[in-house]
């Protein structure tokens, strides 16, 4: 094992892949919901296309982002003991599936949006911000990926933090 925290195993350079790709799936399916809400406004024909290729590259990045999450999850047993880390996993799978549907149900006329498809978005991303929550609760409180090893870039240093330090700030000065 490695240190105390849950470490990430999918990384370039010491730094964690899955959190680097997920903004792209957020904001392109929380984009989709908002240029569907403009199209229902508005009527015109190319914000619902604008919205069909969101929920797409939403759809894409998110299976990119998940693979690099599920190598995460799979590579620590101490990620896999965590609930918030199975529920954030079959959290993204719901709204990845109900971003399919909605693109799947786009596929013939994109503007089929005015019932179902904004309801789909809608749903998608409260699913997001809970998922986020929980994203949010394995870095912050279970310290998943979190560095607590001292190396040139950060100078942070978990060892010190038990001494009441944390930062390596380099040799005292005395003027």
């Amino acid at each position: 094992m490695y240190g105390k925290n849950p470490r990430s195993t999918a990384q370039i350079g010491g730094h964690p892949i899955h959190p680097m790709l997920i903004p792209f799936p957020i904001t392109c399916l929380v984009g989709a919901f908002v240029i569907d809400l403009i199209f229902l406004s508005t009527g015109d024909r190319g914000f619902a296309t604008a919205s069909h290729w969101l929920l797409g590259f939403g759809i894409g990045t998110a299976l990119l982002a998940a693979v690099f999450g599920l190598i995460d999850y799979m590579g620590d047993d101490r990620i896999r003991r965590l609930g918030a880390a199975i529920q954030h996993m079959i959290a993204n799978v719901a709204a990845v599936v109900i971003a399919i549907i909605n693109f799947v149900i786009r596929m013939d006329d994109p503007t089929e949006i005015d019932s179902l498809g904004v309801y789909l978005s809608g749903v998608t991303v409260l699913i997001l911000l809970y998922s986020g929550w929980l994203g949010g609760e394995m870095v912050y409180r279970h310290r998943v990926a979190v560095q607590e090893t001292k190396d040139q870039y950060s100078g942070y240093d978990d060892g010190q933090a038990e001494g009441g330090g944390g930062i390596d700030r380099g040799p005292a000065r005395h003027g």
